[in-house]
């Protein structure tokens, strides 16, 4: 079979597609064909080697795809051949809290992931998609839809709420049509004024361009009437600051992933005098992958794609995600 992989040393220039051998299912285990696969940021950072600098190698990238079942092994019930399926991210955690454990075993490092035309998975660590998705939308979903979606379900989120979401990125553009079927305001905002009419397009009411205004914090602050309930936290350190001014007294911020830099400084008032609560997520177990799903199919949800590559230009995809300006998922057919 083809596959991507990191080969050698770390970065874009060694992002290889070669052969291996086609993998069998063991007891338990089901083998897919692969259709698609889409990029996270962790991905980038991932063949970089910024994410996790000890990771071993060669690696097969990225944690998120889409596959048929083509064969099943001994034991094996949850899915059948011909079904459409996806990996889950934590191929471990099922369900409850998660632990170190479960949290060391996710796919597309340290376990190889689906940028290959075949993969053997445990039957209980894959999740069956909405038949109206294509495989490109289907392949979007077990990390940036998962973590929109527990980012959400965490925090309380109910009709009336008012959340902010940061940029136009694969979470960003979840949490925002998520945020909508569940009845909530969603405020967006983003360095492009074309990016936020093409947000508003999706439901929000209101953009705010954090490059014409540096201190969108109190903007969207003055937007939401006495700040947002929930702040979808992409940008870490870099956004933080104006996160805490942007959200109500007593809201929530999720705090998801580091685009803006890991290392924080900031005011620690602004979280204790507001009673501000700082939810940490880590994408989700499969139960919630599950629940998430049958909301997209009840409201016929379409997953935002930017662009598509095919599995030999692979590195143009990871180029593309590299360069920044995408809206929406950045996937590869395979």
């Amino acid at each position: 079979m083809r596959a991507v992989e990191i080969r050698g040393s770390f970065g874009l220039d060694n992002l290889i597609l070669s052969e291996r051998p086609d993998p069998r299912p063991g007891p338990g285990q089901v083998l897919l064909r692969m259709r698609a696969a889409s990029l996270n940021y962790r991905d980038l950072l991932t063949v970089l080697g910024q994410y996790n600098p000890k990771q071993k190698l060669p690696l097969i990238p990225c944690s998120d795809g889409v596959g048929e079942v083509v064969e099943i092994g001994e034991g094996v019930s949850r899915v059948a051949a011909g079904d459409r399926v996806c990996p889950i991210f934590s191929q471990r955690w099922i369900a409850g809290e998660p632990t170190r454990e479960k949290a060391r075993a996710t796919l597309g490092g340290p376990l190889d992931g689906t940028l290959a035309e075949r993969m053997v998975i445990d039957q209980e660590s894959l999740v069956k998609v909405p038949d109206h998705l294509t495989d490109e939308e289907a392949a979007s979903l077990p990390c940036a839809a998962v973590t929109a979606w527990n980012a959400l379900i965490e925090a309380g989120t109910k009709a009336g709420d008012t959340v902010l979401v940061q940029g136009t990125g694969g979470v960003s553009l979840f949490a925002l049509q998520l945020a909508r079927s569940m009845g909530a305001r969603v405020i967006a905002t983003s360095s492009r004024d074309e990016k936020l009419e093409r947000a508003r397009g999706l439901g929000a009411s209101d953009g705010v361009n954090y490059r014409e205004t540096p201190e969108w914090g109190s903007r969207v602050r003055e937007i939401a009437g006495d700040g947002v309930d929930l702040v979808i936290e992409v940008g870490g350190a870099g956004t933080l600051e104006q996160s805490l001014r942007a959200v109500r007294f007593g809201g929530t911020i999720t705090l998801i992933g580091n685009l803006a830099g890991l290392d924080a400084h900031l005011k620690l008032s602004l979280v204790f005098m507001q009673r501000i609560r700082l939810l940490g997520i880590f994408v989700g177990h499969r139960e919630s992958f599950e629940a998430m799903n049958r909301a997209i199919d009840h409201h016929r949800m379409r997953p935002v794609i930017d662009q598509v590559f095919p599995l030999e230009s692979a590195r143009a995809a990871f180029d593309r995600m590299a360069a920044g300006g995408h809206f929406g998922k950045i996937c590869v057919r395979i």
